[in-house]
């Protein structure tokens, strides 16, 4: 069974294949920790940017860091395996720093997309821009994030909520 993980250079022959049939290959990127909704339908709209959505995933050490102790609930494995299995992903591709910067300037996706709540800062605009693509930025479902669903399984006193 395919999994859906790529490696760096696969997307890019992608990419070369659909630049070359006059399509366009998208990029987007984040942890993607417990699958929601609002993943679900920000992924829906990447896809509709392009012909090809590939995801850049966040590895758990760079989830760690950047989301703190704890994160991720999902290893790397498990985060990819279910992304890949959405109809709107056509790959994963995990990688290792906290901004996806140097594997955008290896893939060069032809449109980039971010959700709007990163409109402050959009890593890797400036290389996609340059390079003749074009940044889009998703309106987010309001209320969805992995913080909230965490946040509401714990409990207001942060702690496991028991059955019953």
């Amino acid at each position: 069974m395919n999994s859906g993980l790529l490696s760096c250079a696969e997307v890019r022959v992608l990419r070369d294949q659909l630049e070359s049939q006059g399509r366009k290959l998208v990029f987007t990127n984040g942890s993607f920790d417990i699958l929601h909704r609002g993943h679900v339908t920000y992924l829906d709209f990447a896809r509709t940017q392009g012909d090809a959505l590939i995801v850049g995933l966040n590895s758990d050490a760079s989830v760690g860091r950047y989301k703190g102790p704890g994160r991720p609930v999902n290893n790397q494995e498990d985060r990819a395996y279910v992304l890949a299995a959405l109809r709107a992903v056509d790959g994963v591709v995990i990688f290792e720093e906290d901004e996806p910067k140097q594997l955008i300037e290896q893939i060069l996706p032809h449109v980039l997309v971010k959700g709007r709540d990163w409109a402050h800062y959009v890593s890797g605009r400036e290389i996609v821009e340059k390079n003749g693509g074009r940044v889009v930025l998703a309106d987010m479902v309001e209320g969805r994030s992995t913080t909230n669903v965490i946040n509401r399984i714990r409990g207001s006193d942060g702690r496991l909520k028991a059955e019953g």
